[in-house]
């Protein structure tokens, strides 16, 4: 499946996140991307099934790909499931 986001809609979300939630970027990863030892982690892209995440433990950095519920293939759907993963991660 190709990916149905340009690169600069990439870009622009991973800024975003990256930027303006930092905090909520490392919730999603040591919840829903079953990183509970993460120290820090930062959106690296994303696609139509699912986004990817640099995570930082102990030193180390390693890649964590967490799914969609879904196939997204539009813009607007992308915040509402970041929001989601957030969301599951602290038990929501």
């Amino acid at each position: 499946m190709s990916n149905p986001f340009a690169p600069e809609v990439i870009e622009a979300i991973t800024h975003h996140m990256n930027t303006d939630h930092i905090a909520d970027t490392l919730v999603i990863c040591q919840g829903a991307g079953g990183r509970p030892d993460a120290e820090d982690a930062r959106m690296t892209g994303f696609d139509a099934t699912g986004a990817d995440f640099a995570v930082t433990a102990a030193g180390v950095e390693s890649a964590v790909r967490i799914a969609w519920a879904r196939p997204l293939s539009e813009r607007a759907e992308v915040r509402p499931e970041i929001v989601r993963l957030y969301k599951s991660s602290v038990g929501e």
